[in-house]
């Protein structure tokens, strides 16, 4: 839903009033779906941060097989052009288009999707904390294998968890 911008006089010139925070996001949400090169690529979030003199608008944008700098820089080129055309935002403001990295917690289905083979550090909502191999996700739960050690020895156990039982789940990094 989009919201025109309204004018009020200030002396002789006009100046919009600003869009809630609200209605900004979904407005930079709605344009950064426009500027996606395809479908394999999906918008995560967007998220604003500052004060009201200057905005930083951070827009999460990953691929069914990930997303590169030049893709970011694309869509970060188109975004801002609108922006600054259109003069959405009234105040200063930093546009970083990028993709979601390791800090930023799986979100979407999608997302789980396209980590399937890579090992999950998953935190329920009861606390607990469980790492394994994504092996498989359904819309209801994901499937991890999950190491178990008994003694000296290290085995596999299968566990499907649902999604209304995970807190965050970060894909686990492997330098080896």
């Amino acid at each position: 839903m989009h919201r025109k911008i309204k004018e009020t006089k200030r002396g002789d010139s006009k100046s919009p009033l600003l869009l809630s925070a609200l209605e900004l996001k979904e407005h930079i949400a709605q344009l950064a779906n426009q500027y996606l090169p395809n479908d394999t690529y999906y918008l995560v979030d967007v998220v604003i941060k500052g004060s009201e003199s200057r905005k930083k608008i951070l827009v999460l944008v990953d691929g069914d097989k990930g997303i590169n700098i030049d893709t970011c820089a694309t869509i970060s080129r188109q975004l801002g052009h609108h922006l600054e055309e259109n003069e959405v935002m009234t105040q200063a403001y930093t546009l970083e288009v990028s993709s979601p990295g390791i800090d930023h917690p799986l979100s979407m289905l999608r997302q789980y999707q396209g980590r399937v083979g890579k090992r999950l550090k998953v935190t329920l909502t009861n606390g607990q904390q469980v790492s394994g191999q994504l092996l498989e996700v359904t819309p209801k739960a994901i499937t991890l294998n999950k190491e178990v050690t008994k003694g000296k020895k290290i085995e596999q156990q299968t566990i499907e968890i649902s999604f209304n039982e995970i807190e965050k789940s970060f894909v686990l990094i492997s330098f080896k």
